[in-house]
């Protein structure tokens, strides 16, 4: 759509080369930065895009910089775009496809992974298929719309002895893992109470009656059959995940509520404002919000010896972050999609197993987790995770 893009959710895009990452489990990832960096000038992982969107650029261009894989291949609806990509990546006419003779990449032996950027409802199908032509598999957040379609979306890959990595560039990215330090390693105390919201003015709010045609393309994110929800689907998995990792904890319960929706043309289908909590084992409580009505980028964790915080919080960055207590909080610019990138294909060039971090098991809890908090919001009653 024109203005709800992912192009248009991004402040500043660091183009720096991210630091080395060691990965274990969620909620243990860790980074280690390499005190000399040597070149990497092994075999790449080829790349295939597939859905050529806004975020689809970022990645794009993440892989001209990036050391263990490269961009090779498109798979796009729109021969438009095809013919543009095809001029600016130079990318060979037999890696380009379409979403109809996709299937006949099994033959190609110059696509190793497919990276996934498609409307949310369109995860699980060429996920499944890109598995089925014995592609790896990355897939862009939300995993998916259904707790079944997840569940789909990991067996293909296991049947067909291929990974799936889940797009959690913020794993990877330094003031995340310093936030996740402080919390679990309990530095400034337990962790009682998380504040984290995300949010985009993608409309002007004195042009509220301006009709909208809910069937075009590029509108996807205000349908409810291709995103599946609104601002919570798309935005608010920042702020569960972050409140995740911090706590290194899962909830086990959770309330919500709809908020005000000021524009009932845009969003007939799904929710412009919502607000939602999150209990976690230790007691400890997230208060969460996403909007697509209005800008809001923040994180705040109280603990029992102060706090720590950011904001920018969970967008694109740059981040800022700040500790009560005053000890620098100051980590380099990083390009986020390269950094992802070659760190999960630096895992699958090792033939190593991915970190159970960024796989389809834990995208999966992160859709268990959005779904109950619809499910709250719609009910008005506390839904339980145990």
């Amino acid at each position: 759509m024109e203005k709800i893009t992912r192009r248009s959710f991004v402040n500043k895009f660091g183009l720096g080369v991210g630091a080395s990452v060691i990965m274990t489990s969620l909620p243990s990832f860790v980074t280690e930065t390499e005190k000399i960096h040597k070149p990497y000038t092994g075999k790449k992982i080829n790349i295939a895009l597939c859905g050529l969107g806004n975020y689809a650029s970022l990645l794009a261009e993440g892989l001209q910089v990036s050391e263990y894989c490269q961009l090779s291949g498109i798979v796009t609806g729109t021969p438009s775009k095809a013919e543009t990509w095809k001029k600016k990546y130079n990318i060979p006419e037999k890696n380009i496809y379409n979403y109809e003779n996709f299937d006949s990449i099994i033959k190609n032996k110059d696509i190793d992974l497919v990276y996934v950027v498609t409307p949310n409802s369109l995860h699980k199908e060429f996920t499944v298929r890109a598995a089925k032509a014995g592609k790896h598999v990355i897939v862009e957040k939300p995993m998916a719309i259904t707790i079944e379609d997840c569940e789909e979306m990991i067996k293909a890959c296991n049947d067909n002895n291929v990974q799936l990595a889940m797009g959690y560039r913020l794993h990877y990215e330094p003031n995340h893992l310093e936030v996740k330090r402080l919390g679990q390693e309990k530095v400034l105390g337990q962790v009682r109470y998380i504040e984290t919201s995300l949010g985009y003015s993608t409309y002007d709010i004195h042009d509220v009656n301006k009709p909208v045609d809910l069937n075009a393309r590029n509108e996807w994110r205000l349908t409810k059959k291709f995103a599946g929800g609104g601002a919570l689907i798309n935005l608010g998995v920042y702020c569960i995940q972050v409140s995740r990792y911090v706590l290194g904890e899962e909830p086990i319960a959770v309330t919500a509520q709809f908020g005000t929706i000021n524009n009932k043309n845009r969003f007939a289908q799904v929710e412009e404002n919502i607000t939602w909590q999150m209990e976690f084992p230790s007691g400890a409580v997230a208060n969460c919000s996403s909007s697509y009505g209005f800008g809001i980028d923040r994180f705040h964790a109280a603990a029992d010896e102060g706090f720590f915080e950011m904001s920018p919080a969970v967008s694109y960055g740059p981040f800022i972050g700040k500790r009560s207590d005053g000890k620098p909080f100051n980590f380099p610019v990083i390009n986020q999609q390269q950094t992802q990138m070659d760190e999960i294909c630096k895992v699958i060039l090792a033939n190593q197993k991915l970190p159970n971090h960024i796989t389809g098991e834990e995208g999966i809890k992160d859709v268990k987790i959005i779904n109950a908090i619809y499910k709250a919001a719609e009910t008005g009653k506390k839904i339980s995770l145990k």
